[in-house]
């Protein structure tokens, strides 16, 4: 099996907003370019039109993943586990505003300490991972033809998926940037998942 995992357009919100699950609206610009080139994405050496298409809830990749269904791309399944962290009462805040010492306290301990009202990110990896976990082939289809499934998401739920695969801790985030509009590569086959490419 292959997976595209891919994150939203751009927002179209200030520069360092904190908007997680807020459901926000995208660039129009960005949307139209990223449809485009996700449209061209089976006749390009990344691989197949994909089988199956899953979208997060939140407008930014639902929208996204309606745009392109219809031939030869088809009607996304809309799952709730592929939805952005919850930051509760921090969301939709200025990054700036939020209290210091909440922040310090969540950089101290990013994977178990839960912004006020909100998830830890933790729980939003035993998402990601429920939600992987709930699409690798089985048995005799593991060796079978690869289906390409495409995944419209967030850096959160990327960013988990990919430090999982790979077996690194979630305490560890630095150094790997998830871009807006960018498709990361996974395969899963007798061996089970890893990682191909990033950022394409």
């Amino acid at each position: 099996m292959r997976l595209w995992l891919i994150r939203h357009p751009k927002p179209a919100v200030p520069e360092g907003t904190c908007y997680g699950r807020t459901d926000v609206d995208t660039d129009a610009q960005h949307f139209e370019a990223v449809v485009a080139r996700l449209r061209g994405l089976h006749d390009s050496d990344e691989g197949p039109t994909p089988l199956q298409v899953y979208s997060s809830p939140l407008s930014r990749c639902a929208r996204v993943a309606q745009a392109l269904s219809g031939a030869p791309w088809p009607e996304p399944v809309i799952e709730p586990l592929l939805a952005e962290m919850h930051f509760g009462h921090w969301e939709g805040k200025d990054w700036s505003a939020i209290p210091r010492d909440e922040i310090n306290a969540w950089r101290d301990n990013i994977e178990h300490w839960r912004p006020p009202g909100g998830e830890t990110v933790t729980e939003l990896a035993g998402r990601g991972w429920r939600f992987l976990q709930s699409i690798t082939p089985q048995g005799a289809a593991a060796s079978g033809p690869r289906p390409a499934v495409a995944v419209l998401t967030h850096a959160g739920v990327i960013l988990t998926l990919l430090k999982q695969v790979r077996g690194e801790p979630l305490n560890q985030f630095g150094g790997l940037k998830i871009d807006f509009g960018s498709v990361h590569h996974l395969e899963h086959d007798e061996r089970g998942w890893r990682v191909v490419r990033e950022n394409v």
